[in-house]
């Protein structure tokens, strides 16, 4: 038998039975938490809306072609694969559209292939770094983020930069 599936069950459970050890009216703070949740959602969905949108349509006009091309020896020359670059570009602003980026990759590499490793260590080394901060500052109602989003693009560019020393490393390739 799987366990697994009995988990988030018995998790749950024994929640609400140590709130009712304790006295709490279990429900009421479970839908007060709801309303608080829907509360951050509302206030952080239209810097979500905007920002999905602009990535939808930087990939779909051909910018990010443009611009991964125009980024190829800059790549070259600290050891990132060139077709990595698209990655490169998405990833610190939408992780679905770099899990696509990412897909398009392996599936045109192999996931076995340098790149297709590389590819795969961005994905896990990086973060998504416009949308973190659109969804973290925005539910703290923080507006200025002053040094974070150049901390935060540092951290990833060297994140990229590992990604592609590591595979190299590790693999011999």
């Amino acid at each position: 038998m799987d366990y697994s599936a009995l988990l988030m069950p018995a998790l749950l459970s024994l929640t609400a039975l140590v709130g009712l050890g304790k006295g709490c009216n279990v429900y009421d703070l479970l839908t007060e938490g709801a309303r608080e949740g829907l509360t951050v959602l509302l206030r952080i969905l239209p810097a979500l809306v905007g920002l999905l949108t602009a990535v939808y349509m930087f990939r779909a006009s051909g910018a990010m072609d443009a611009l991964a091309s125009l980024l190829t020896p800059a790549l070259e020359a600290v050891g990132i694969p060139p077709e990595t670059a698209g990655l490169l570009l998405i990833r610190p602003v939408s992780g679905s559209g770099a899990l696509a980026v990412g897909s398009e990759l392996m599936a045109r590499y192999g996931p076995d292939s340098t790149i297709g490793r590389i590819a795969a260590v961005m994905l896990g080394s990086t973060e998504t770094t416009f949308y973190t901060i659109a969804v973290y500052f925005g539910s703290a109602g923080i507006r200025r983020t002053r040094h974070a989003i150049p901390a935060a693009l540092v951290a990833d560019l060297v994140g990229f930069a590992a990604a592609a020393f590591s595979v190299r490393l590790f693999f011999g390739a």
